[in-house]
């Protein structure tokens, strides 16, 4: 699947990260690349944006890479999502890179890397568990 196809499928299945502007920049193979466009409703006080918006973020990513590898149909469920934030982001766009690390059963560990677009140094660190869940039969 392209991305824009997976884009659109975490679109309508996360409708915040639409109205966020999330977008899917690649998504293959267990990896996902994803943006999150600097948007003021979405900072703190300092300037800088928000825990909460980062952990969206992260989490989204992560079913990006899962809907990558189930060719866009994955039920999945987060279990479990850590984070360490690092730095503050420099202003602007904020990428998030996930890839699964682990498939155990109906266990999925996977791991996310944000920071600002532009910069190289990571701003956080997201550790996250998600429970396979199988589709219901059509």
């Amino acid at each position: 699947m392209i991305p824009a196809e997976i884009q659109r499928i975490v679109h309508a299945g996360v409708p915040l990260a639409e109205q966020w502007g999330i977008e899917v920049l690649q998504a293959e193979a267990g990896t996902a690349l994803c943006r999150l466009p600097e948007r003021p409703d979405l900072l703190r006080p300092g300037g800088t944006i928000s825990g909460p918006a980062l952990m969206g973020l992260a989490d989204v990513a992560m079913w990006a890479a899962l809907l990558g590898v189930h060719e866009g149909r994955d039920e999945s469920l987060t279990s479990q999502l850590a984070i360490t934030f690092l730095r503050r982001p420099a202003p602007g766009a904020v990428l998030a890179e996930a890839r699964i690390v682990k498939r155990g059963g109906r266990l999925i560990y996977g791991e996310v890397w944000l920071r600002a677009e532009g910069e190289t140094e990571p701003a956080a660190h997201v550790t996250t568990q998600w429970v396979a869940v199988t589709p219901p039969r059509r």
